[in-house]
């Protein structure tokens, strides 16, 4: 199944892999091989801890191998729906909003990435400017006029 990235999304991506792959997974093979000189592994806090790091970082690892083998980059079609990738301008009662609709391994609502997957993304999708929208968050019903589209 396709993984949809922007190119900004797919680097970042590409860059934590190589990061774990080059750097990190050495450390945390150091640190087991320093711990288990230590003595006895069952009693062994470091080892244990080091043992759990290496699952999470070789967890990671596959889990970003997967989405960048699978990744497709996504560019704007040159129409006035929203789309993934499209970037949203939106007013409400609450004031001014922007997002960028993007795939979900790649949402973070913090930098203002929503996923198409997520009730708002969802919303916002094959929309047009001027199209005024409802949507349901966890604060109670919103409502949303759709100012601009890039």
């Amino acid at each position: 199944m396709a993984k949809y990235l922007t190119l900004e999304g797919l680097e970042k991506l590409k860059k934590e892999l190589d990061y774990l792959k080059n750097v990190k997974r050495k450390e945390v093979s150091e640190r087991i091989r320093h711990t288990a000189s230590q003595g006895d592994l069952k009693e062994n806090a470091g080892y244990h801890q080091a043992k759990e790091d290496q699952g999470f970082v070789e967890g990671r690892i596959k889990e970003l191998s997967d989405i960048v083998a699978q990744a497709q980059v996504i560019s704007k079609k040159g129409n006035d729906n929203i789309q993934i990738g499209s970037w949203v301008f939106l007013d409400s009662a609450d004031g001014k909003e922007s997002f960028q609709i993007v795939g979900p391994e790649e949402a973070d609502v913090l930098s203002g990435k929503i996923s198409f997957k997520s009730p708002l993304g969802e919303a916002l999708l094959n929309r047009k400017k001027g199209e005024k929208i409802k949507f349901n968050s966890p604060g109670g019903e919103k409502n949303y006029k759709i100012v601009k589209i890039q």
